[in-house]
C-alpha cells in the first residue's frame, strides 16, 4: 500500500478571497489560525462571497503577525489597521447570526471601489462561538467564518481524475481546500470516515456539496462552466455535485507538509 501524505496545506484569511499556502500551520479550536477568519458582508450584514461577486477571487491577501494586508492589480493595496476599540455588529452567514467586529471604513471604501459595490470588512469577534451544525459534529466544534466545517480535504489524485474530462486542466485552487493528500487512489477520501495526520485526528463526516464557486477562473474571475459541467456528469448524486470531504479536528495542534496521513476508519469498516 502507498504511503498517504499531506501535501498542501491552505490558509485563506478572508472569506472568497484568494488565500496562500504554507509549509506548516497552527490549528486551533476554529481550524487554521486566522482561516476565515474575516469576511465581506453587505449593508444588511449578509455575507459575500464569489457566488454573488466573482471579483473577488483577484483580491489578495497576505497576514503578518496578525495584521492583514489586501491587495489587487490596478488597485494597489491596503492594510486593516489593529484597533482595540471597534464596532460590533450582527452579521449572517448560510443563517447563522454572528457576532463581528467592524474593521476600517477606508478599507471598506477600497473594497467597494474594487467591487463595484458597497460592502463592509468584519472580523470574528473572540467572544463569538459558531458553531458546527450539530447534525454532523459535536458539541464543542466550531468554525469560523467557513462555509460549514473547519477543514475541507482533497486528494490530488481526485483533481487529476477530473482533468481527464476537461480540455484544459484546472488547478486545485478552484476547490479551495485546506488539505490536500497525495498517495491514494482517485475519490478514496469518499469512504474516509476518521484519519490521522501527525498526531492529530480528524473526522470526516460529510462530502463537500459544491456550488458555482469552483466555475470561477481564480486567475480573471470569469465564468466557465466545462468544469461544472464535468462535475455534474461524473460527480452528481441526489442532486447535489460533491466534491472533497469536510472534516472535523479533535484536538489543536500543528500540522506540517509531508506528514503522513493515516487511515483509522472507512464506510467499508
Amino acid at each position: 500500500m502507498s504511503k498517504i501524505l499531506l501535501t498542501e496545506l491552505w490558509r485563506y484569511p478572508v472569506k472568497s478571497m484568494r488565500g496562500a499556502r504554507f509549509e506548516h500551520m497552527h490549528v486551533n479550536a476554529r481550524g487554521f489560525e486566522f482561516d476565515r477568519h474575516w469576511m465581506l458582508v453587505d449593508e444588511q450584514g449578509e455575507f459575500l462571497t464569489q457566488r454573488q461577486v466573482a471579483r473577488m477571487v483577484l483580491l489578495n491577501t497576505d497576514l503578518n503577525h496578525g495584521a492583514l494586508s489586501l491587495s489587487a492589480e490596478g488597485q494597489g493595496s491596503c492594510r486593516v489597521t489593529m484597533r482595540e476599540e471597534r464596532k460590533a455588529i450582527n452579521v449572517n452567514i448560510w443563517g447563522d447570526r454572528c457576532l463581528a467586529n467592524t474593521v476600517d471604513n477606508d478599507v471598506d471604501l477600497w473594497l467597494s471601489d474594487f467591487l463595484q459595490q458597497p460592502c463592509r470588512l468584519v472580523e470574528m469577534s473572540a467572544q463569538e462561538t459558531r458553531i458546527v451544525d450539530q447534525d454532523y459534529a459535536q458539541p464543542l466544534d466550531q468554525v469560523g467564518f467557513a462555509d460549514g466545517f473547519p477543514f475541507l480535504l482533497i486528494s490530488q489524485a481526485s483533481l487529476d481524475e477530473m482533468n481527464q474530462y476537461l480540455n484544459t486542466a484546472v488547478t486545485m485552487s478552484r476547490f479551495r481546500p485546506n488539505l490536500v493528500v497525495t498517495g491514494c487512489e482517485p475519490f478514496a477520501e469518499d469512504r474516509w470516515r476518521r484519519i490521522r495526520i501527525g498526531d492529530m485526528d480528524f473526522r470526516l463526516p460529510k462530502p463537500c456539496s459544491r456550488c458555482s464557486i469552483p466555475g470561477i477562473d481564480p486567475q480573471t474571475a470569469e465564468r466557465d462552466k466545462a468544469l461544472l459541467h464535468a462535475l455534474a456528469k461524473h460527480r452528481r448524486r441526489d442532486n447535489k455535485i460533491f466534491f472533497g470531504q469536510n472534516a472535523l479536528h479533535d484536538s489543536e495542534g500543528e500540522l506540517a507538509q509531508n506528514m503522513r496521513v493515516t487511515i483509522l476508519e472507512t464506510d467499508d469498516d
